[in-house]
């Protein structure tokens, strides 16, 4: 099948025997999709390399064989954002939860536009642990992960004064034992109507958003974030 003009965001590229590359892209209307790109080395390829980077929006003209695709055209659409530090860094985790997590070929419009509002998020340089936790929030819904972040298990509106954990099955549990790993209902209604909370909130959030993503990993362990510690370790000694 040859599709062309398709939009898509460029997740990842890696060499592939002598002049060619594999390349893991987002599209608009097919899902994430691999493609060879053939004969990419020397000066007349330099602009096909270039729309082959990481977060660049591009259209592609390819061809889909199986599991695979051959890409027969690109040309960016727009430039990249040029990101710097901890937003840097956090692209290579959006792109390796989206590699994790979704499977190839399998159509998610709302998937794209996620990616593409983040991406907006990130260039404008918006509150960092807030437009991940948007971003972890709405792709756990976008793949299936979906219960009311506000209401507990058993249909109860979240006390923003209590302590709840989240159950992958059921939503925010109770936990009057305010046990390691709980979120405050406040917390949760707040991204529950994406609203910003407060600092303290956002770290909890964190914790929260990442144990529902390890259960959906099962025993894969996401490379970035064992980078993200040994820097944040770093930081602490420096």
């Amino acid at each position: 099948m040859r599709i062309q003009g398709q939009p898509a965001f460029v997740l990842h590229a890696r060499a592939w025997r002598e002049t060619s590359f594999i390349v893991e892209v987002l599209t608009q209307d097919y899902g994430r999709l691999a493609l060879v790109a053939r004969g990419m080395t020397g000066a007349k390829k330099h602009n096909q390399r270039a729309a082959l980077q990481p977060m660049q929006y591009v259209r592609l003209d390819y061809q889909l064989k199986g599991e695979m695709a051959s890409m027969q055209q690109v040309e960016t659409l727009d430039v990249a954002p040029r990101l710097q530090g901890d937003y840097l860094l956090s692209t290579f985790y959006i792109h390796e939860l989206l590699l994790k997590l979704l499977p190839r070929q399998d159509a998610a419009r709302e998937v794209f536009e996620l990616y593409q509002e983040t991406r907006n998020r990130l260039a404008r340089q918006e509150s960092l642990a807030w437009t991940l936790r948007r971003f972890e929030r709405d792709l756990l819904q976008a793949i299936g992960v979906g219960f009311t972040l506000d209401v507990t298990h058993d249909g109860q509106e979240c006390d923003p004064a209590a302590r709840y954990r989240i159950d992958i099955e059921h939503g925010p549990v109770r936990d009057n034992r305010h046990s390691a790993g709980t979120v405050t209902g406040a917390a949760l209604i707040a991204l529950a109507n994406d609203q910003m909370p407060v600092s303290e909130q956002l770290q909890e959030l964190r914790g929260a958003m990442r144990g529902l993503i390890k259960e959906q990993l099962g025993n894969v362990e996401l490379k970035s974030w064992g980078l993200m510690g040994e820097l944040a370790r770093v930081g602490k000694a420096t």
